[in-house]
């Protein structure tokens, strides 16, 4: 299974030094590369900026309702963190374990 990203072209930048191959840059058009995407069966963890998330939010929760596989995970972009930002993966261990994961500031 492959690491891919769906993300804005700055946020690519990192995400190649990272050592991330597959990237998925929407340039306009970011449900026409979400199907692209859902296509493949070869990618096992998906990191999608929290913008592009935001922009195709529909079709994400529908996807995740479904398919178990590629995990998602929602990362900031250049900007830094939405305010209203609901991380997911946390949801995910809080569902399975029972407690809840935080920062503390």
């Amino acid at each position: 299974m492959k690491l891919a990203a769906f993300c804005d072209n700055d946020t690519a930048v990192g995400m190649r030094l990272a050592g991330v191959s597959e990237l998925f840059i929407p340039n306009g058009k970011p449900l026409d590369v979400w199907n692209q995407i859902i296509e493949r069966d070869d990618i096992g963890i998906l990191f999608v900026t929290e913008q592009i998330a935001g922009d195709i939010e529909k079709y994400l929760k529908e996807f995740r309702i479904r398919y178990n596989i590629p995990i998602i995970v929602e990362i900031p972009d250049k900007k830094g963190r939405k305010e209203d930002h609901v991380d997911f993966v946390s949801r995910l261990i809080k569902k399975a374990v029972g407690v809840e994961i935080s920062k503390e500031k």
